[in-house]
């Protein structure tokens, strides 16, 4: 590993060890914690009253989506409200001061903007030394409320105006926009192509708008930096999850980022020509990343315990430049990934923020001119139900069946 990884993996520790000092693996597992869907519900609308409830039809596919919390889809059901909570939440973060790094409250699909390192960092004031004491999260992504500009039973739309200063002392003057839109079943089978009969599956799918525009007075270009859009969804781990992350086929690692928090030990990734996994059990941290060129337009994950088959969809614009994320100002700022994913694990004096896991995307850099915008679209579906039919279709989606998913870190 080189000294910028070296250096990397030692900030990221720093930077959830400082967030979640308090935070021990045990207490997202204790007793009072809510377990189902409207537990979670109970719990958010304590600290926003004003939180959004998207339903289907039928009243058992719904998600929450929280304008005060940045816009956040801070979880989904398949099964109503009894239905299990498919998205992680970070109960201990709601309580207490702001912390002054970063406010993590969780969610299954939160909208940051990027680069977070990097020449054009908007996470470090001008000047200041790429370290965690440096290291902030700006306000209009972290904490500040958003605006909810339109609501109905199946969509919401919020916006943001702020201004961010990047590295090399740009301001930028920005809006950022985001849709989250509930899908009834139709929609969903439209979206991914499904022609299997998924008839006893219970499912819940939702498309994200997410735009930037630009609300200045000069172009974003490469000598000003531009930000980036940037979806993160966390899930909750079991001891047995999978995350696949479907490649570009190749014979050699070429495009392959694994070592941001260190080497990631044998047995908890595997890589062949067409797919990488990650084992996804909130044990181990390790973090891996796609180049736009190897990346394909989906990442996934399966827990057989709970037979859910989580799928994530965006865009991917391979001819455009995407920005590096490193804490390091030496590397090519315009050569990053389009696609992370994330396995959470204690760090060394055994606290820890999660478990949780997260499927990440990234648009390409915004070079924008005055009054231009760019979005950056997200989907999100949970399958859950017979394996059997899941594994048709992980079959179709993924071009791999359950059996092979689980056969990865799981031989039976």
């Amino acid at each position: 590993m080189n000294n910028s990884r070296l250096i990397l993996a030692f900030l990221s520790i720093l930077i959830l060890t400082n967030a979640c000092s308090a935070r021990k693996k045990s207490n997202q597992n204790s007793e009072d914690r809510p377990t189902n869907f409207f537990q979670d519900k109970t719990f958010l609308e304590k600290y926003d009253p004003q939180l959004i409830e998207l339903s289907t039809e039928d009243q058992q596919a719904k998600v929450l989506v929280s304008p005060k919390y940045q816009g956040k889809v801070f979880t989904s059901t398949a099964a109503g409200d009894d239905g299990e909570s498919f998205g992680w939440i970070n109960y201990e973060a709601f309580d207490g001061p702001l912390d002054k790094h970063m406010n993590a409250y969780g969610g299954e699909s939160r909208l940051w903007l990027g680069p977070e390192g990097n020449t054009f960092s908007l996470f470090f004031e001008p000047g200041k030394k790429m370290e965690f004491e440096n290291w902030h999260t700006p306000a209009a992504i972290d904490h500040e409320a958003w605006e909810k500009i339109e609501a109905g039973p199946r969509d919401v739309s919020m916006v943001k105006s702020t201004s961010i200063t990047n590295y090399q002392g740009t301001e930028f003057a920005l809006m950022i926009q985001r849709t989250v839109t509930l899908l009834e079943k139709e929609g969903i089978l439209a979206n991914t192509g499904l022609t299997a009969d998924i008839s006893s599956i219970r499912m819940v799918g939702y498309e994200t708008i997410n735009s930037i525009q630009n609300t200045g007075d000069f172009p974003w270009t490469c000598k000003t930096g531009a930000p980036c859009i940037w979806v993160l969804d966390m899930f909750k781990p079991s001891p047995e999850t999978t995350i696949v992350l479907p490649l570009q086929a190749s014979e050699t690692n070429e495009g392959l980022t694994t070592n941001y928090f260190g080497t990631i030990p044998q047995e908890r990734i595997a890589i062949t020509d067409n797919y990488l996994f990650l084992k996804a059990d909130g044990q181990s941290r390790g973090k891996v990343g796609v180049s736009p060129d190897r990346a394909l337009p989906m990442a996934a994950s399966y827990d057989p315990l709970q037979k859910v088959l989580t799928i994530s969809t965006f865009d991917i614009k391979s001819e455009l430049p995407y920005l590096n994320q490193e804490w390091n100002t030496e590397t090519d700022p315009f050569k990053g990934d389009a696609v992370n994913a994330y396995n959470d694990g204690p760090l060394g004096d055994g606290s820890q923020m999660g478990p949780f896991y997260e499927l990440e995307s990234v648009s390409p850099a915004a070079f924008l001119s005055p009054g231009e915008s760019m979005a950056h679209f997200h989907h999100v579906y949970h399958f859950t139900g017979d394996e059997s039919t899941l594994g048709k279709i992980a079959r179709q989606l993924l071009g791999i069946s359950i059996a092979e998913i689980n056969e990865v870190f799981n031989p039976q």
